[in-house]
């Protein structure tokens, strides 16, 4: 059973012991990384499957030797990592948190929380709406004069683009928060601004999306105004 420490003995903890408890936690990260993994390419089909669902009628070809199972071990890769991540934050947590004060375990607790939900936010966002809108726009463009025949690897390096940018687009409330808490930039400038936000997200909407279609831009660009006008909301309420 994993000793747990307050914080007088969290400070006279010796490097040594410090190195010790990391190694212990990352060694738990690495174990659940494994076992989820592991998982993953058991069920690897009924994952597939659900991948496939946004591009509907779509007959996916296999290239080259063993193209499939590399994806196959790819994609399981990718879902470890992704769902480790929350169970990373977490050790994380425990790590820290005895040498925090009272106060930074107040911003600093929720922050890294707020981050891993609005990662797996933007990913459920980019496969409902996001992918869905593009897919369409790609299978229907031209298919009066060819049949869309994609290799598998290919949309799969699509559909992990697209997550993966929107997740990564979510943390933008994140980076808010900080500079609010920081007091590097208030919910009033952050207000003032909102002109320059609404060029900027349509601009970013276009360099994050792989796809060149309006609707997913579109989408993507709303969904970046609402958290944006949602963090100076949080912001006001911390009366930052």
């Amino acid at each position: 059973m994993k000793k747990t420490y307050n914080n007088n003995e969290y400070n006279s903890m010796s490097l040594i012991e410090h190195l010790d408890e990391l190694r212990v936690r990352l060694f738990f990260v690495l174990f659940f990384f494994l076992i989820v993994t592991i998982i993953s390419f058991i069920e690897i089909k009924d994952i597939i499957n659900l991948l496939q669902q946004p591009a509907y009628s779509i007959k996916f070809l296999q290239l080259a030797p063993g193209e499939f199972f590399f994806v196959s071990i790819k994609i399981a890769l990718y879902l470890g990592l992704t769902f480790t991540s929350p169970f990373a934050i977490y050790q994380t947590i425990l790590f820290i948190l005895p040498g925090l004060t009272k106060k930074e375990t107040v911003y600093i607790i929720p922050i890294l929380i707020g981050s891993v939900l609005l990662f797996f936010v933007g990913l459920i966002f980019s496969y409902i709406i996001l992918m869905p809108a593009a897919l369409n726009f790609f299978i229907n463009y031209g298919s009066d004069i060819v049949e869309p025949l994609w290799s598998f690897e290919e949309y799969f390096n699509f559909i992990l683009l697209i997550s993966f940018s929107t997740g990564i687009s979510f943390q933008i409330p994140i980076i808010q928060i900080l500079l609010g808490i920081f007091n590097i930039f208030s919910s009033e400038k952050m207000l003032y601004y909102w002109k320059y936000i609404f060029v900027s997200s349509t601009i970013f909407s276009a360099l994050v999306t792989p796809s060149t279609d309006p609707i997913t831009q579109i989408s993507l660009s709303f969904a970046l105004i609402l958290l944006y006008f949602t963090s100076i909301l949080v912001l006001k309420a911390l009366k930052k």
